[in-house]
């Protein structure tokens, strides 16, 4: 069973997304935020498998939660949601720590498919601002290679590479000719030495480094 809190400052938002989650048969929420302090407090004593949180809200925001729980360095994976698409707040949640980006008027299905995602430990960012991501790595100045970089086979190199052009586990592995539970291991390795909590955090860290060749 996943369980979730879920954190808005609206009440019949926090309802709403209580009667999708609770209808699933693999989902629970076990606790509801009106804010960021709450959502922290809430999240640090139940300790679910995935927050799912506001961006803007009183006393602390999304972004704020998020920092302070990646800081505590807290095991549930996040979900952030907004009503617009800016941004800056789709940078801002994923550089924090989010793992899943989505817009309040997602499908319902969306939401689900992204709680579960991030109970993988996967990322799922909204198709409506995942060409806002692409523009923006495009934009980008590569930043200079880090230590933790140096530490990854060059197998490892490789499954990165892969994860920052998009391609499952089961893609990578045809592409590489290994076993998918291979590409799994990597994928695990990649993520805990390069520090990242999630593959959407990967494929932001080889764009940013320039490790994904520039098509324009």
């Amino acid at each position: 069973m996943i369980q979730v809190i879920v954190a808005d400052d609206q009440a019949e938002v926090r309802s709403a997304l209580r009667l999708v989650l609770d209808a699933e048969p693999d989902i629970e929420v076990v606790a509801e935020a009106a804010d960021g302090v709450e959502a922290v407090l809430r999240t640090e004593q139940r300790r679910p498998d995935v927050l799912v949180v506001d961006i803007r809200m009183p006393r602390l925001d999304g972004i704020g939660a998020i920092t302070r729980l990646a800081a505590s360095a807290s095991t549930t994976r996040i979900v952030a949601l907004t009503t617009f698409g800016i941004d800056e707040y789709l940078f801002g949640a994923l550089r924090a720590g989010a793992t899943g980006f989505l817009l309040k008027d997602s499908e319902p299905r969306l939401l689900l498919d992204a709680v579960r995602a991030a109970h993988r430990g996967h990322g799922l960012v909204d198709p409506q601002v995942t060409h806002r991501l692409i523009d923006r790595f495009a934009s980008l100045s590569p930043r200079p290679a880090t230590e933790e970089l140096d530490r990854l086979t060059p197998r490892e190199r490789e499954v990165l590479l892969e994860i920052a052009l998009g391609l499952s586990n089961a893609e990578i592995a045809g592409r590489l000719w290994i076993e998918e539970g291979t590409v799994k291991t990597h994928v695990v390795r990649v993520l805990a030495k390069l520090g990242l909590r999630s593959r959407v955090h990967a494929v932001i860290y080889a764009h940013e480094h320039g490790l994904v060749p520039r098509t324009r």
